[in-house]
């Protein structure tokens, strides 16, 4: 049975800091790219990374490059999502997702993921 349970999130404030981790259980977590998501209340869940299954390459949408960054350890099957200088509008449920196959493109749709996990709420205050 494929788990993938995201940890980190919490409350912060404008400018603050926070780093999400997911960890995969019963897969080859290797053979997977992975992917951050994000939906916050009343909107349309969004793509915020992703990286390929060696985390030879990643992706962000606008709206956090140059703030966020994904990082991944095989060795431990994890995913990490840095966040620098939150705002107030990256308050969401965050959920990593598990897209299989080795493949060297991202995809940004989430119907393009195979796995996914709970999701851990992120709240930034002003």
């Amino acid at each position: 049975q494929v788990q993938l349970v995201e940890s980190g999130g919490g409350l912060a404030q404008a400018g603050d800091s926070l780093r999400l981790s997911c960890v995969g259980s019963g897969l080859i977590f290797s053979s997977f790219g992975m992917g951050w998501f994000r939906q916050a209340p009343g909107k349309e869940r969004e793509f915020v990374a992703g990286i390929t299954w060696s985390g030879g390459s990643t992706y962000y949408a606008d709206s956090v490059k140059g703030r966020f960054t994904i990082s991944r350890d095989n060795a431990k099957n994890t995913v990490y999502l840095q966040m620098n200088s939150l705002k107030p509008e990256d308050t969401a449920v965050y959920y990593c997702a598990a897209d299989f196959g080795r493949s060297t493109v991202i995809p940004t749709g989430g119907a393009q993921y195979n796995y996914w996990g709970q999701g851990t709420q992120v709240t930034v205050s002003s």
